[in-house]
């Protein structure tokens, strides 16, 4: 492989480590809470500290990645994931039910160690976005769906390696060490590699005007939509296992292969059907039909009788419905926003990554306070409320944007 090939190989990986985690957490997501006493308002609380570290290490890898390189930071992620790992595996348990995390000093370690975690995640995605807008800057859609397929890669993965312990009787803590296995590979992978100055940086655009192009209104509209998309995306997906379990009581521990399924859709979507889709539609086409599949896919699963005798065919349709719309959400999101702000640089497409994550912090808890307060399929007609809204902006975006012309990236060259 050539230099950018290992750089796009190694990216991928440390994309497919975040996705892992991220997959593990959805399986072992009831056991933490039933060993350290949690309610689900309170475990959605603790696992949103995830959510916020992330925003967190995208936006200050946003600010800093031109000034001290992509390398360094790539690096400092993987310890971080090994630290927050850590610090998780060793808080102790609580021995009574707790009302508020601080209660306890193991619920405050967790908390703190799913944070390192997450802030790790926000590094690898403030470093590998920049890194292949840089390497692939004429054909960025394409790629940043390829990079981006290794999300539902990893939660694959992850979701497997999750199932496959659990069925040999090993605890959420192996479960969740497993994931420090790819991060010494990919810290490995990455040390002997050399990384290029990002776009912005090569094309000389001085700091005082990439920070100009937060003011332009499009992309303030991209960023407030980022949190919608991402919402849409990525909430439901850290509860999905015990989504489908409450659906269909008899999946027990195979819950979790549902999410497999909609993650394994959503890679090959992302690896081979990009291409071939933005060669011949416009990115708010496309983000108008994964809104309208999302909508539906929450829909029927909100509606699904758990006690009929199709149930189980519903619930799969229902999942596939909403793994193929949640599907080009987030890294669609992306490229439009480097491919018209380029001028912006890291920190913009950074800005709109953290958007998305700090979004899924809002938006965790409150799912899990909607499944307490009603029941799980209440909490899913009135999550689809999201993909309902954004049917009509992107789709509003779509029709303006054609009568202008059509879609048109921007370069820096």
């Amino acid at each position: 492989m050539n230099p950018s090939q290992r750089l796009f190989a190694a990216s991928c990986l440390s994309i497919m480590v975040t996705a892992m985690i991220f997959s593990i957490r959805a399986d072992i997501l009831q056991p933490v809470a039933q060993q350290y006493h949690l309610s689900n308002a309170l475990i959605g609380l603790t696992m949103s500290s995830v959510f916020w570290g992330f925003t967190l290490g995208i936006f200050v890898s946003g600010l800093i990645v031109d000034l001290i390189g992509m390398k360094p930071l790539h690096i400092l992620s993987g310890l971080g994931y090994l630290v927050g790992i850590g610090m998780i595996l060793l808080a102790p348990p609580a021995s009574a039910e707790v009302e508020q995390l601080r209660d306890s000093m193991g619920t405050t370690i967790l908390y703190w160690g799913f944070l390192l975690t997450g802030i790790a995640q926000g590094i690898v995605e403030g470093v590998t976005n920049p890194l292949v807008a840089t390497l692939f800057r004429h054909d960025k859609r394409r790629m940043l769906n390829k990079l981006h397929a290794w999300w539902p890669g990893g939660l694959v993965v992850g979701g497997l390696v999750a199932w496959m312990l659990g069925r040999m009787g090993l605890g959420w803590e192996v479960r969740l060490a497993s994931v420090a296995v790819p991060v010494v590979i990919y810290l490995w992978m990455i040390l002997p590699l050399q990384y290029p100055p990002s776009e912005r940086v090569s094309a000389r655009i001085p700091t005082l005007h990439m920070l100009a192009e937060i003011r332009r209104p499009m992309f303030l509209l991209l960023f407030a939509l980022m949190w919608l998309t991402a919402a849409t995306e990525l909430a439901p997906d850290q509860w999905f296992a015990k989504i489908m379990s409450d659906l269909l009581p008899t999946l027990g521990k195979n819950a979790i292969l549902f999410l497999v399924y909609t993650a394994g859709l959503m890679f090959l979507l992302r690896q081979y059907a990009a291409g071939w889709l933005f060669h011949r539609m416009s990115p708010y086409a496309v983000l108008t039909g994964s809104a309208v599949l999302s909508f539906a896919g929450l829909a029927v699963l909100g509606v699904l009788d758990p006690h009929a005798q199709w149930a189980g065919w519903a619930a799969f349709a229902g999942a596939t419905l909403f793994g193929v719309g949640k599907t080009f959400f987030w890294p669609t999101m992306l490229a439009v926003t480097t491919e018209q702000f380029p001028r912006g640089g890291a920190f913009l497409l950074n800005l709109v990554g953290g958007a998305g994550m700090l979004s899924v912090m809002v938006a965790l808890p409150i799912v899990g306070g909607l499944m307490d307060k009603h029941d799980t399929q209440t909490a899913l007609m009135q999550f689809s409320l999201l993909p309902a809204v954004l049917m009509i902006v992107f789709g509003g975006l779509w029709l303006s944007q054609r009568q202008r012309g059509g879609y048109a990236p921007q370069s820096l060259d």
